[in-house]
């Protein structure tokens, strides 16, 4: 199946991470300083996203307005969700069928979740891929 042989790569995983350095770019005009993406099982996918929120943002954490933080990056994140998944899309070749975004405002941490459809294995059975079983 396409992108299981590259599944794991180097090359795969930097192009996700720069892309979720883009979109967020694109929407809040400055992008996370770190940006790491890791495969967690066959059909998940996390890009943790550190340094990321404005100057604004984190006066208002210091404040102690982290909830009003954490609510304005969700619909935030809400509004542009397919920029998100359609970016993973392409680059991985699979169907992402659920995305999360979550944020800690006290560590200045995004966490963008994709859950891939299921790959069937090549016996059909819907377990996990030959290349990516243990």
């Amino acid at each position: 199946m396409p992108g299981t042989e590259e599944r794991g790569s180097t090359a795969l995983l930097q192009a996700i991470s720069n892309a979720m350095v883009r979109l967020h770019k694109e929407q809040f005009g400055r992008g996370p300083t770190h940006a790491r993406s890791n495969f967690a099982g066959a059909d998940t996918l996390v890009c943790t996203l550190r340094d990321v929120l404005l100057p604004a943002e984190i006066s208002m954490v210091k404040m102690g307005a982290r909830e009003r933080v954490r609510e304005s990056r969700i619909h935030f994140q809400a509004a542009t969700a397919d920029a998100f998944v359609t970016a993973v899309e392409e680059l991985v070749h699979r169907k992402v069928v659920a995305f999360a975004s979550g944020l800690d405002p006290d560590a200045n941490v995004v966490f963008e979740t994709f859950s891939f459809e299921p790959q069937l294995s090549r016996n059909g059975d819907g377990g996990l891929p030959a290349a990516a079983s243990p």
